[in-house]
Parts: C-alpha cells; structure tokens; sequence
C-alpha cells in the first residue's frame, strides 16, 4: 500500500508534479521525508503538513474489510481470466483469478510463452467471448516475445473474430510491450506500472520473466549476494501482489525451474542424463521464499518429443491436477478439449 502513487491519493496535480521533480511519487518516499525536507520540496507552510501526512496515511494503510464487502467488491468486477482451456478452467473455478498472482514454470521451450501471448490475446477479446475487454502491459525480460506468433495465435484460435483486419490491429495495438533486460530496469518498470494501469486502462499484467535476469546477476553462492536477490526478489512480489489486489486484476508471471541434486540446485535444467528420482527431483527455481509469493502456480513439463503436461501445483481451490497438452498455430491445446 505504502507504493501507491501519489497522484492517486487526492492530492493536489500542482503539489504532485513538484514533487515529482524531486523524484518522490509513492506515499513510502513522502512520509520518509523530514519536515525541512517536505518545506524546502513542497513550498507550503508547515501548518499544511498535518493534513497532508493525515491525507496519505489513510491511503497508504492496510483497510479492514469483512469477508461479505470482499465478496461484493470481487461480484462487480470480473472474477477469472478464463484461459480458453476448458478442463483447466473447470479446475480453477474459472480461470486465473482476478486479485491475484499466477505464476507459470517449466523448462525451456514447453510454451509458457505460447500461455503468456494466447491469454494476452483472449485478454483484450469482448466479455461475451471470455475476454476482459481491455489493454495488456506484456513485459518482456527474455526477449522471446513474437508480435507475429501473437498475431498467428490471434488468427488461428479465434480465426472468424479476427477474420476482421481492424479487429486484428485492434488487438495489437492494446498489447502494450515493455523489454526489460535487468534487474534495475525491471523494477523501475514496476515502480510506473501502477500508473501505467491508471493511463491505460489494462486489466491484465504478464511479466515474463521473473527470473531471467536475476538469475543472470546474482550468484546464489555468495552471500552478500544472495541476501540482494532476495530483497530484489521480495519487493518484486510484493509489488505485484499489492498491484493485483489493488487493481482486481490477473496477474500472470513466468518462472524457471531448477534440479536439485542433494539440496544443492544446479543452474539449469539441461543435463544430459536424466536424474533419477532418488537422487533428486524438480523444483522451481528462486528459493523457497519466491516459491510461497504466487497464488496460484502451473508447471508445465514434457512427456515427450511431442506431448506435454500442465500440472496444477498450487491453487488456494484446485487439487493438484495434470492435463496433457501441445502447442499448436493456435497456441496451447488440451487434450481432449
């Protein structure tokens, strides 16, 4: 709460954009300032500053609700993200939850990218078809998005709707890409998302993915900087989560996975042997800690050369769960869909 935006707290635009200038724009950076420090910034008398610090203190504060004002909140808006997968949708109670964090995992090229462009296009379809009617903010940290694989899923899955070439650049135009290839420029991006959501109206938050770059900077062998991933790790979720909750929207994150050979994680997946399962087993990678900040988590893993399997591995209202699937034109198919 404490990262909302000030211009979304009441204030003045006039006292914003000033301190703005000075690089403060959460209630957190305003209430650490000093008092000399809020004169010298804001150019108000010092009278203002109860009022002021009165006005984002209840912003900023954690409200109290009961279980029937969340329940009436969650009926006016938009309750799941359908994903178009009907076994998986049935599983889910819908689909992915609005107000909360899902976060997809798997090996290297089992298409959670394919999942992440397939539900940015279903996204921004009309509610009558499962859709949110809505904007995406994609946040690309691979490098792996495809405007043409997102336009080819588009045609393909939803080929009479999108037979209409407006209704296609429609689409993409309301896929609104960000590419953010280190940690720091990651969390500066997720420092304006909650304006962002504000600007353009997107009700749908892909972040794929959380642990390309992190993996890349911090060496998990050395302490001081496995204690800065983990502080890099921990506001990342709990921005996230704070912006789900915030919003009432989905929010959709890519993970990799890990081997772990005795307590002791190897730094990727490919090997050329496979493990046997005494000896070791499958995790997602990021720690224990990362591992409890998702709400909702699917692992996505291979059976063989062509089929593979979506396991339900964490889910505050599904059992665990597997459903075989492949990746078509069309993007991600169940079997038996």
């Amino acid at each position: 709460m404490a990262s909302k935006n000030l211009r979304r707290v009441g204030l003045p635009v006039e006292l914003c954009s000033r301190l703005a200038k000075q690089h403060v724009v959460t209630c957190q950076e305003f209430l650490t300032l000093s008092s000399l420090d809020l004169l010298r910034m804001t150019g108000r008398s010092y009278e203002d500053f109860p009022q002021l610090m009165m006005t984002i203190s209840k912003h900023c504060c954690p409200k109290t609700t009961t279980a029937l004002e969340n329940k009436k909140q969650h009926k006016q808006q938009s309750a799941f993200l359908p994903t178009s997968l009907a076994s998986l949708d049935n599983a889910l109670c819908g689909g992915l939850a609005c107000g909360s964090v899902t976060e997809v995992s798997g090996p290297p090229g089992c298409g959670k990218t394919q999942l992440c462009m397939m539900l940015s296009v279903l996204a921004t379809l009309p509610k009558r078809m499962g859709g949110l009617d809505s904007p995406v903010i994609y946040i690309d940290t691979e490098g792996a998005f495809s405007s043409l694989r997102l336009i080819e899923i588009a045609q393909r899955r939803y080929s009479e709707y999108f037979a209409c070439q407006k209704r296609l650049l429609e689409m993409t135009s309301r896929v609104h890409l960000y590419r953010e290839f280190s940690t720091q420029h990651i969390m500066d991006r997720l420092q304006v998302l909650e304006e962002s959501l504000v600007e353009t109206g997107a009700q749908f938050v892909v972040l794929d993915s959380v642990a390309s770059a992190v993996r890349q900077e911090f060496d998990s062998r050395l302490p001081f900087s496995l204690v800065q991933r983990s502080k890099f790790l921990g506001q990342q979720a709990a921005f996230l989560k704070y912006l789900a909750e915030e919003f009432c929207i989905p929010i959709l994150l890519t993970n990799q996975i890990t081997v772990k050979f005795n307590d002791r994680p190897t730094s990727t997946l490919e090997t050329t042997e496979e493990p046997s399962v005494e000896e070791s087993f499958v995790t997602t990678a990021l720690g224990t800690t990362w591992g409890h900040s998702a709400n909702t988590r699917l692992v996505l893993q291979f059976l063989n050369t062509q089929q593979r399997q979506i396991r339900v591995a964490k889910s505050p209202v599904a059992p665990n769960m597997d459903f075989s699937y492949t990746v078509q034109s069309s993007g991600i198919v169940l079997d038996g869909d």
